[in-house]
Protein backbone atom coordinates (compact mmCIF):
# COMPACT_ATOMS: atom_id res chain seq x y z
CA UNK A 1 0.00 0.00 0.00
CA UNK A 2 1.36 3.69 -0.60
CA UNK A 3 2.17 6.00 1.89
CA UNK A 4 -1.24 8.55 -0.18
CA UNK A 5 -3.22 5.70 0.19
CA UNK A 6 -2.37 4.53 4.00
CA UNK A 7 -3.14 8.45 4.63
CA UNK A 8 -5.71 8.02 2.70
CA UNK A 9 -7.22 5.52 5.43
CA UNK A 10 -5.81 7.38 8.56
CA UNK A 11 -7.68 10.52 7.48
CA UNK A 12 -10.93 8.78 6.51
CA UNK A 13 -10.64 6.88 10.18
CA UNK A 14 -10.38 9.94 11.52
CA UNK A 15 -13.99 11.01 10.15
CA UNK A 16 -15.73 8.04 10.83
CA UNK A 17 -17.48 8.85 14.02
CA UNK A 18 -18.45 12.00 12.05
CA UNK A 19 -22.12 12.05 10.35
CA UNK A 20 -21.57 13.57 7.04
CA UNK A 21 -24.22 14.78 4.30
CA UNK A 22 -23.28 15.29 0.45
CA UNK A 23 -25.61 17.96 -1.45
CA UNK A 24 -25.95 17.07 -4.79
CA UNK A 25 -28.29 19.30 -7.29
CA UNK A 26 -29.76 16.70 -8.98
CA UNK A 27 -29.30 13.12 -10.40
CA UNK A 28 -30.45 12.45 -13.90
CA UNK A 29 -27.51 11.46 -16.12
CA UNK A 30 -24.16 10.20 -14.99
CA UNK A 31 -21.70 12.99 -15.96
CA UNK A 32 -18.79 14.76 -14.57
CA UNK A 33 -20.36 15.82 -10.91
CA UNK A 34 -21.66 12.52 -10.51
CA UNK A 35 -18.22 11.13 -11.03
CA UNK A 36 -17.33 13.70 -8.11
CA UNK A 37 -20.39 12.27 -5.98
CA UNK A 38 -18.85 8.58 -7.12
CA UNK A 39 -15.38 9.20 -5.48
CA UNK A 40 -16.86 11.28 -2.35
CA UNK A 41 -18.49 8.09 -1.54
CA UNK A 42 -15.32 6.40 -1.82
CA UNK A 43 -13.23 8.42 0.81
CA UNK A 44 -16.81 8.44 3.48
CA UNK A 45 -19.14 5.36 2.30
CA UNK A 46 -21.52 5.86 5.44
CA UNK A 47 -22.51 9.71 3.95
CA UNK A 48 -26.15 9.85 3.38
CA UNK A 49 -26.85 12.22 -0.07
CA UNK A 50 -29.18 14.64 -0.46
CA UNK A 51 -30.34 16.10 -3.94
CA UNK A 52 -33.14 17.94 -5.23
CA UNK A 53 -34.95 14.94 -7.10
CA UNK A 54 -33.40 11.75 -8.33
CA UNK A 55 -34.36 10.34 -11.96
CA UNK A 56 -31.21 8.46 -12.13
CA UNK A 57 -31.93 5.42 -14.43
CA UNK A 58 -31.57 1.90 -12.56
CA UNK A 59 -28.65 1.16 -15.14
CA UNK A 60 -27.05 4.15 -13.74
CA UNK A 61 -27.26 4.03 -10.56
CA UNK A 62 -24.10 1.92 -9.13
CA UNK A 63 -21.88 4.96 -8.73
CA UNK A 64 -24.48 5.36 -5.96
CA UNK A 65 -23.31 2.35 -4.43
CA UNK A 66 -26.69 1.01 -3.04
CA UNK A 67 -27.56 4.29 -1.29
CA UNK A 68 -31.26 5.65 -1.69
CA UNK A 69 -30.87 9.63 -1.97
CA UNK A 70 -32.94 12.37 0.52
CA UNK A 71 -34.68 14.21 -2.12
CA UNK A 72 -36.61 17.60 -1.67
CA UNK A 73 -40.41 18.40 -2.44
CA UNK A 74 -39.94 18.90 -6.27
CA UNK A 75 -39.15 14.60 -6.47
CA UNK A 76 -43.14 14.15 -6.58
CA UNK A 77 -44.07 18.03 -8.00
CA UNK A 78 -46.51 17.10 -10.62
CA UNK A 79 -44.91 16.96 -14.31
CA UNK A 80 -41.14 16.92 -13.66
CA UNK A 81 -39.21 14.66 -15.21
CA UNK A 82 -35.67 13.96 -16.14
CA UNK A 83 -36.69 16.21 -19.57
CA UNK A 84 -37.82 18.92 -18.60
CA UNK A 85 -36.55 19.67 -15.08
CA UNK A 86 -34.58 22.60 -16.03
CA UNK A 87 -38.17 24.23 -16.20
CA UNK A 88 -38.11 24.40 -12.69
CA UNK A 89 -35.33 26.38 -11.89
CA UNK A 90 -37.57 29.18 -10.08
CA UNK A 91 -38.32 26.39 -7.31
CA UNK A 92 -34.61 25.50 -6.56
CA UNK A 93 -33.71 27.68 -4.21
CA UNK A 94 -36.68 27.28 -1.90
CA UNK A 95 -36.17 23.46 -3.04
CA UNK A 96 -32.82 23.02 -1.38
CA UNK A 97 -33.19 25.34 1.54
CA UNK A 98 -35.96 22.38 2.55
CA UNK A 99 -33.73 19.54 2.33
CA UNK A 100 -32.83 18.88 6.19
CA UNK A 101 -29.21 17.99 6.89
CA UNK A 102 -29.90 19.28 10.54
CA UNK A 103 -28.79 15.70 11.86
CA UNK A 104 -25.17 16.43 10.37
CA UNK A 105 -21.56 17.63 11.62
CA UNK A 106 -20.33 18.08 8.29
CA UNK A 107 -21.83 18.92 5.14
CA UNK A 108 -20.29 18.84 1.52
CA UNK A 109 -22.27 20.74 -1.45
CA UNK A 110 -21.11 19.35 -4.51
CA UNK A 111 -22.45 22.29 -6.63
CA UNK A 112 -23.14 24.04 -10.23
CA UNK A 113 -26.46 25.48 -9.41
CA UNK A 114 -27.71 25.68 -6.09
CA UNK A 115 -26.48 23.18 -3.96
CA UNK A 116 -24.63 25.44 -1.79
CA UNK A 117 -27.56 27.24 -0.54
CA UNK A 118 -28.62 24.28 1.70
CA UNK A 119 -28.86 25.57 5.06
CA UNK A 120 -26.62 24.64 8.50
CA UNK A 121 -26.33 25.44 11.59
CA UNK A 122 -23.07 27.23 13.58
CA UNK A 123 -21.75 23.90 14.72
CA UNK A 124 -22.02 22.14 11.41
CA UNK A 125 -19.30 22.64 8.53
CA UNK A 126 -19.92 23.31 5.29
CA UNK A 127 -17.67 22.69 2.45
CA UNK A 128 -19.00 23.95 -0.93
CA UNK A 129 -17.33 22.40 -3.56
CA UNK A 130 -18.38 24.83 -6.60
CA UNK A 131 -17.76 23.21 -10.30
CA UNK A 132 -19.27 26.66 -11.65
CA UNK A 133 -21.09 29.39 -10.53
CA UNK A 134 -24.54 29.57 -12.71
CA UNK A 135 -23.28 29.89 -16.50
CA UNK A 136 -26.75 31.16 -17.65
CA UNK A 137 -27.45 33.44 -14.79
CA UNK A 138 -24.01 35.32 -15.11
CA UNK A 139 -21.53 35.61 -17.29
CA UNK A 140 -22.80 33.46 -20.30
CA UNK A 141 -26.79 35.20 -19.92
CA UNK A 142 -25.86 36.68 -23.35
CA UNK A 143 -25.16 33.69 -25.17
CA UNK A 144 -28.27 31.40 -23.66
CA UNK A 145 -30.47 33.98 -24.27
CA UNK A 146 -29.49 34.63 -27.70
CA UNK A 147 -29.70 30.54 -28.48
CA UNK A 148 -33.54 30.97 -27.46
CA UNK A 149 -36.23 31.51 -29.66
CA UNK A 150 -38.35 33.57 -27.31
CA UNK A 151 -41.14 36.39 -27.83
CA UNK A 152 -40.42 40.00 -26.20
CA UNK A 153 -42.29 38.90 -22.79
CA UNK A 154 -40.69 35.59 -22.68
CA UNK A 155 -37.70 37.29 -22.96
CA UNK A 156 -38.39 39.54 -20.37
CA UNK A 157 -39.48 37.31 -18.17
CA UNK A 158 -36.47 35.02 -18.50
CA UNK A 159 -34.14 38.33 -17.37
CA UNK A 160 -36.36 39.33 -14.88
CA UNK A 161 -36.29 35.28 -13.08
CA UNK A 162 -31.95 35.35 -13.66
CA UNK A 163 -31.77 39.08 -11.63
CA UNK A 164 -33.94 36.61 -9.11
CA UNK A 165 -31.23 34.02 -9.61
CA UNK A 166 -27.69 36.05 -9.14
CA UNK A 167 -29.63 37.75 -6.17
CA UNK A 168 -30.23 34.60 -4.24
CA UNK A 169 -26.94 32.49 -5.17
CA UNK A 170 -25.02 35.50 -3.98
CA UNK A 171 -26.84 34.90 -0.71
CA UNK A 172 -26.11 31.54 -0.82
CA UNK A 173 -22.84 31.76 -1.75
CA UNK A 174 -21.94 33.10 2.01
CA UNK A 175 -23.71 30.01 3.53
CA UNK A 176 -20.82 27.43 3.08
CA UNK A 177 -17.48 27.90 5.12
CA UNK A 178 -15.27 27.00 2.76
CA UNK A 179 -15.53 27.21 -1.14
CA UNK A 180 -13.54 25.17 -3.22
CA UNK A 181 -13.24 25.69 -6.96
CA UNK A 182 -12.49 23.10 -9.33
CA UNK A 183 -9.81 25.15 -11.55
CA UNK A 184 -7.90 28.07 -11.30
CA UNK A 185 -10.23 29.29 -13.68
CA UNK A 186 -13.46 28.43 -11.40
CA UNK A 187 -11.58 29.89 -8.54
CA UNK A 188 -11.30 33.01 -10.13
CA UNK A 189 -14.89 33.10 -10.87
CA UNK A 190 -15.70 32.14 -7.77
CA UNK A 191 -13.80 35.32 -6.26
CA UNK A 192 -15.25 38.05 -8.94
CA UNK A 193 -18.56 36.74 -8.40
CA UNK A 194 -19.02 36.05 -4.86
CA UNK A 195 -16.34 37.92 -3.55
CA UNK A 196 -15.50 35.47 -1.01
CA UNK A 197 -11.86 33.41 -1.35
CA UNK A 198 -11.77 29.78 -2.49
CA UNK A 199 -9.19 26.89 -2.89
CA UNK A 200 -8.49 25.12 -5.66
CA UNK A 201 -9.31 21.42 -5.57
CA UNK A 202 -9.08 19.91 -8.91
CA UNK A 203 -11.97 16.85 -10.01
CA UNK A 204 -11.52 13.04 -10.27
CA UNK A 205 -10.89 11.49 -13.93
CA UNK A 206 -10.54 7.87 -14.09
CA UNK A 207 -7.51 6.68 -15.24
CA UNK A 208 -7.27 3.38 -14.83
CA UNK A 209 -10.20 3.14 -17.19
CA UNK A 210 -9.34 5.52 -19.78
CA UNK A 211 -5.53 3.91 -21.14
CA UNK A 212 -3.69 3.87 -23.76
CA UNK A 213 -4.24 1.17 -26.21
CA UNK A 214 -4.57 0.87 -30.09
CA UNK A 215 -2.35 2.47 -32.26
CA UNK A 216 -2.79 6.32 -33.55
CA UNK A 217 -5.07 6.17 -36.89
CA UNK A 218 -5.95 9.04 -39.35
CA UNK A 219 -9.05 10.62 -37.40
CA UNK A 220 -9.87 13.46 -35.30
CA UNK A 221 -12.31 13.02 -32.27
CA UNK A 222 -14.38 15.53 -30.77
CA UNK A 223 -16.58 14.27 -27.86
CA UNK A 224 -19.42 15.97 -25.56
CA UNK A 225 -23.05 16.92 -24.52
CA UNK A 226 -24.11 19.39 -27.68
CA UNK A 227 -24.97 22.38 -25.77
CA UNK A 228 -24.04 25.96 -27.26
CA UNK A 229 -21.31 26.67 -25.13
CA UNK A 230 -19.18 23.77 -25.78
CA UNK A 231 -18.86 25.36 -29.35
CA UNK A 232 -19.54 22.44 -31.80
CA UNK A 233 -20.07 24.69 -35.05
CA UNK A 234 -16.29 26.12 -34.68
CA UNK A 235 -15.71 22.54 -34.86
CA UNK A 236 -17.84 21.47 -37.64
CA UNK A 237 -16.76 24.49 -39.89
CA UNK A 238 -13.55 24.18 -39.46
CA UNK A 239 -13.73 20.35 -40.42
CA UNK A 240 -15.84 21.09 -43.42
CA UNK A 241 -13.49 23.64 -44.80
CA UNK A 242 -10.87 21.26 -44.33
CA UNK A 243 -12.07 18.27 -46.42
CA UNK A 244 -9.02 15.94 -46.47
CA UNK A 245 -9.29 15.36 -42.83
CA UNK A 246 -11.94 12.96 -41.08
CA UNK A 247 -13.71 14.16 -38.22
CA UNK A 248 -15.72 11.44 -35.86
CA UNK A 249 -17.88 13.22 -33.87
CA UNK A 250 -19.53 11.85 -30.46
CA UNK A 251 -22.43 13.38 -28.71
CA UNK A 252 -26.14 14.57 -28.38
CA UNK A 253 -27.61 17.03 -27.11
CA UNK A 254 -30.43 19.76 -27.93
CA UNK A 255 -28.21 21.80 -30.70
CA UNK A 256 -27.71 18.37 -32.21
CA UNK A 257 -30.43 18.93 -34.98
CA UNK A 258 -29.35 22.13 -35.86
CA UNK A 259 -25.30 21.18 -36.03
CA UNK A 260 -26.20 18.54 -38.10
CA UNK A 261 -27.15 20.68 -40.87
CA UNK A 262 -23.31 21.56 -41.17
CA UNK A 263 -22.83 18.51 -42.68
CA UNK A 264 -19.40 17.07 -45.03
CA UNK A 265 -18.37 13.98 -46.12
CA UNK A 266 -15.11 14.10 -44.00
CA UNK A 267 -17.54 14.68 -41.03
CA UNK A 268 -18.96 10.69 -39.17
CA UNK A 269 -21.23 11.27 -36.59
CA UNK A 270 -21.76 8.54 -34.23
CA UNK A 271 -24.08 10.62 -31.26
CA UNK A 272 -24.50 9.46 -27.90
CA UNK A 273 -21.54 6.48 -27.35
CA UNK A 274 -20.85 4.42 -23.45
CA UNK A 275 -17.77 5.17 -22.07
CA UNK A 276 -16.11 1.96 -23.85
CA UNK A 277 -16.61 3.21 -27.48
CA UNK A 278 -15.49 6.21 -26.34
CA UNK A 279 -11.99 5.55 -25.04
CA UNK A 280 -11.49 3.30 -28.02
CA UNK A 281 -11.71 6.26 -30.22
CA UNK A 282 -9.63 8.17 -28.11
CA UNK A 283 -7.05 5.48 -28.02
CA UNK A 284 -6.70 5.36 -31.76
CA UNK A 285 -7.40 9.39 -33.00
CA UNK A 286 -4.37 11.97 -34.22
CA UNK A 287 -5.56 14.17 -31.70
CA UNK A 288 -8.94 15.61 -29.54
CA UNK A 289 -10.44 18.53 -30.63
CA UNK A 290 -12.03 20.81 -27.95
CA UNK A 291 -13.21 24.51 -28.43
CA UNK A 292 -15.19 25.40 -25.42
CA UNK A 293 -14.26 27.73 -22.80
CA UNK A 294 -14.99 24.60 -20.06
CA UNK A 295 -14.54 24.89 -16.39
CA UNK A 296 -12.48 22.38 -15.93
CA UNK A 297 -13.15 19.53 -18.43
CA UNK A 298 -13.26 15.75 -17.94
CA UNK A 299 -12.81 14.49 -21.61
CA UNK A 300 -9.75 16.55 -22.32
CA UNK A 301 -8.24 15.02 -19.75
CA UNK A 302 -9.56 11.57 -20.50
CA UNK A 303 -8.03 11.90 -23.81
CA UNK A 304 -4.62 12.60 -22.72
CA UNK A 305 -5.19 9.29 -20.13
CA UNK A 306 -5.67 7.35 -23.72
CA UNK A 307 -2.24 9.10 -25.25
CA UNK A 308 -3.85 11.39 -27.46
CA UNK A 309 -2.58 15.20 -27.43
CA UNK A 310 -5.57 18.10 -27.26
CA UNK A 311 -6.71 20.35 -29.75
CA UNK A 312 -8.30 22.86 -27.55
CA UNK A 313 -9.29 26.81 -26.96
CA UNK A 314 -6.40 28.25 -24.75
CA UNK A 315 -9.03 29.81 -22.54
CA UNK A 316 -10.48 28.42 -19.37
CA UNK A 317 -9.73 25.60 -17.11
CA UNK A 318 -7.82 23.58 -20.12
CA UNK A 319 -4.77 26.06 -19.68
CA UNK A 320 -4.51 24.38 -16.62
CA UNK A 321 -5.10 20.15 -17.71
CA UNK A 322 -3.10 20.62 -21.03
CA UNK A 323 0.63 21.44 -22.02
CA UNK A 324 1.10 23.65 -24.82
CA UNK A 325 3.67 23.66 -27.93
CA UNK A 326 5.90 26.18 -25.95
CA UNK A 327 6.39 24.17 -22.56
CA UNK A 328 8.37 21.02 -22.58
CA UNK A 329 6.98 17.71 -22.94
CA UNK A 330 3.57 19.06 -24.78
CA UNK A 331 0.42 17.81 -24.75
CA UNK A 332 -1.82 19.82 -26.83
CA UNK A 333 -1.94 22.95 -29.17
CA UNK A 334 -3.87 25.95 -27.93
CA UNK A 335 -5.77 27.86 -30.32
CA UNK A 336 -6.96 31.76 -30.32
CA UNK A 337 -9.97 33.47 -30.93
CA UNK A 338 -12.53 30.79 -30.65
CA UNK A 339 -13.07 30.92 -34.22
CA UNK A 340 -13.09 28.43 -37.01
CA UNK A 341 -9.67 30.03 -38.70
CA UNK A 342 -7.94 29.58 -35.48
CA UNK A 343 -8.86 25.79 -35.12
CA UNK A 344 -7.63 24.98 -39.36
CA UNK A 345 -4.43 26.91 -37.75
CA UNK A 346 -4.17 24.90 -35.28
CA UNK A 347 -4.90 21.35 -36.55
CA UNK A 348 -2.06 22.94 -39.16
CA UNK A 349 0.24 23.60 -36.60
CA UNK A 350 0.03 20.34 -34.88
CA UNK A 351 0.59 18.53 -37.89
CA UNK A 352 3.70 20.06 -38.40
CA UNK A 353 4.68 19.41 -34.98
CA UNK A 354 3.36 15.80 -34.54
CA UNK A 355 6.62 14.49 -33.62
CA UNK A 356 6.71 16.54 -30.11
CA UNK A 357 3.75 15.33 -29.03
CA UNK A 358 4.46 11.20 -27.42
CA UNK A 359 1.85 8.63 -25.55
CA UNK A 360 3.73 9.05 -22.61
CA UNK A 361 3.94 12.84 -22.32
CA UNK A 362 -0.44 12.80 -22.42
CA UNK A 363 -0.46 9.69 -19.79
CA UNK A 364 1.85 11.48 -17.17
CA UNK A 365 0.07 14.51 -17.48
CA UNK A 366 -3.64 13.54 -16.97
CA UNK A 367 -2.24 10.86 -14.18
CA UNK A 368 -2.45 14.30 -11.99
CA UNK A 369 -6.09 14.21 -11.76
CA UNK A 370 -6.64 10.62 -11.16
CA UNK A 371 -9.07 9.44 -8.51
CA UNK A 372 -6.44 8.43 -6.22
CA UNK A 373 -5.25 11.33 -5.49
CA UNK A 374 -8.83 13.05 -5.70
CA UNK A 375 -9.66 10.49 -2.65
CA UNK A 376 -6.31 10.98 -0.96
CA UNK A 377 -6.92 15.11 -1.29
CA UNK A 378 -10.52 15.12 -0.46
CA UNK A 379 -9.99 13.09 2.98
CA UNK A 380 -7.07 14.99 3.65
CA UNK A 381 -8.81 18.81 2.76
CA UNK A 382 -12.26 17.63 5.37
CA UNK A 383 -9.51 16.36 8.10
CA UNK A 384 -7.95 19.58 8.54
CA UNK A 385 -11.18 21.78 7.39
CA UNK A 386 -13.09 19.76 10.49
CA UNK A 387 -9.81 20.56 12.80
CA UNK A 388 -10.07 23.94 12.40
CA UNK A 389 -13.15 24.28 12.39
CA UNK A 390 -13.44 22.62 15.59
CA UNK A 391 -10.57 24.71 16.98
CA UNK A 392 -12.47 28.02 16.12
CA UNK A 393 -16.03 27.13 17.62
CA UNK A 394 -13.54 26.83 20.68
CA UNK A 395 -11.91 30.43 20.48
CA UNK A 396 -15.44 31.66 19.75
CA UNK A 397 -16.58 29.77 22.91
CA UNK A 398 -13.92 31.20 25.02
CA UNK A 399 -13.52 34.69 23.65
Amino acid sequence: MSLAEIKHKTCAYCLAMKKIAIVHEWFVTYAGSEKVIEQLLCVFPDADVFALFDFMPQSERGFLQGKSVHTSFLQNFPFINRNNYRHFLPLMPLAVEQLDVSAYDIVISNCHAVSKGVITGPDQLHIAYIHSPMRYAWDLQSTYLNNSDFSMLKDIAARALLHYIRNWDVIAANRPDILLGNSRFIKRRVEKIYRRAARVFYPPVDTDKFIPGAAREDFYLAASRLVPYKRFDVILQAFKSMPDKKLIVIGDGPESPLLKKITAPNIQWLGYQPDNVLRDHMQRCKAFIFAAKEDFGIMPIEAQACGAPVIAFGEGGLTETVIGLSEDSPTGIFFHPQTANALQDAVHTFEANASAFTVENSRKNAERFSNARFRHEAAELVENAWREFQISITLTGNS
